[in-house]
Parts: structure tokens; C-alpha cells; sequence
């Protein structure tokens, strides 16, 4: 099976005027298609580096970054944007929703750079908000929704493309433990359905939910 995901010899160097840091060493890793994969590290370990690598938001200082077969390397930011909005749904800890904005717009909003007609926007972002059980907060506006409605609508967002993989930084980090639980539920049901989950986190309990573990420290794969 070829991997949905794979990162080959990645490292990451900074540049820090009279010094270098050396976010990531050499890192090589496989996902598959279907998979739950949890990235855990300390902070420091390199686990955020990676995670923004992956999700071709930054690119490495050597390696690649290959997706679904195709690789990454030396493709303008333009193109790796359109990869970015059709092939990953992001989830961050922050949510990351437009406020003052209403749900169902939130959701819509990726779609706005996708080759989706517009006649479509309203259809698909209502079957995605009511897969993550949002369907009578479809008119509030995200400053008016608790935080775990707030990160349901940033999963219903996430999905709207149809992405390869669902890539969640510290989705739980901002939310109590009961809600917390609701949204790990929601990734688990997403994941039963065949969706590609990566988890990145610190907190060890909440990366017991996946299937694999990575696990990184100083920059290196130990686990």
C-alpha cells in the first residue's frame, strides 16, 4: 500500500542570526490511508515543526513531503496552497473561525477556493454541520457558540473539501475534559467512516486514542 502521507529525510534548520537551530533530524515517516496517527513530543521536541510541515504550511530545509504520490518539492506557494485547501483539513487548538461570522459562512469558506459551484456551497456545508451535530446553529455566529460548538464547526470546515487527511493540532488543548472527550469522539467517528486523522499533541493520555504513536524528541523520532 502506498502511503496517503510520507515525509522523506526531513530536516528543518532556522537560521538564527549567529546560530542554528535544528528543529527536525532527518525525520521519515509513512501514513497510510484510513490510519489514526498521533505525533507526540514535548514542547521543543519539534512536533509543531513537523505538524506545519506536513500540512505544507512551511517547507523543509532538506527532504520531501510527498502526498497521495505526489511530490511536494519545488512547488510554488500558489500550488501548494490549492494541495493545502483541497487535500487537508486543518483543526487547531485556536479554532481559527471568523467571528461575527455565522456557522454555516464558516464552513462555506474553503469552498470559496475550491473549483466547487457555488450552487453547491449551502448544500454541502449544511451536510457537513449537521455531521458534527451543529444543524440548529446554523444561523449563530461563532462569537455566540461554546468551545467545543466552536471546534465542531472548525471539523465540519476541516471536512468541507473532502481532504485526504484531517491534520488537528491540540484540538482539546482550550477545552474542558467533557467537552474535550465529545470533540475526540467526533475524530474517532470521522476516522471509523475512513478518514486520515494526524493528532498532534503533548498530552500523552489524549494521543492513547490513535492507532500509532510517533513520537519525537530533540528534532528525532525515538518511538
Amino acid at each position: 500500500m502506498t502511503p496517503v502521507l510520507q515525509a522523506q529525510n526531513v530536516s528543518k534548520i532556522y537560521d538564527m542570526g549567529t546560530s542554528k537551530i535544528e528543529a527536525l533530524k532527518g525525520v521519515n515517516i509513512g501514513i497510510n490511508k484510513g490510519e489514526f496517527v498521533a505525533i507526540v513530543g514535548k514542547s521543543g521536541s519539534g512536533k509543531s515543526t513537523l505538524m506545519h510541515i506536513l500540512g505544507l504550511l512551511d517547507t523543509p530545509t532538506e527532504g520531501e513531503i510527498i502526498l497521495n504520490g505526489v511530490n511536494t518539492k519545488g512547488m510554488s506557494e500558489k500550488q501548494l496552497a490549492a494541495v493545502r485547501n483541497s487535500e487537508i483539513g486543518f483543526v487547531f487548538q485556536t479554532f481559527n473561525l471568523l467571528q461575527r461570522t455565522t456557522v454555516l459562512d464558516n464552513v462555506i469558506l474553503p469552498l470559496k477556493y475550491s473549483d466547487v459551484p457555488s450552487t453547491e456551497w449551502v448544500r454541502k456545508a449544511k451536510e457537513m454541520i449537521e455531521l458534527v451535530g451543529l444543524q440548529d446553529r446554523l444561523k449563530n455566529k461563532s462569537n455566540e457558540l461554546s468551545g467545543g460548538q466552536k471546534q465542531r464547526v472548525a471539523i465540519a470546515r476541516a471536512m468541507i473539501n473532502d481532504p485526504s487527511i484531517i491534520l488537528a493540532d491540540e484540538p482539546t488543548g482550550n477545552l474542558d475534559s467533557k467537552t474535550g472527550d465529545e470533540i475526540v469522539n467526533n475524530f474517532l467517528r470521522l476516522n471509523s467512516r475512513g478518514k486520515t486523522i494526524i493528532l498532534v499533541t503533548h498530552d500523552n493520555d489524549l494521543a492513547q486514542i490513535a492507532q500509532r504513536r510517533i513520537v519525537l524528541k530533540d528534532g528525532s523520532i525515538v518511538e
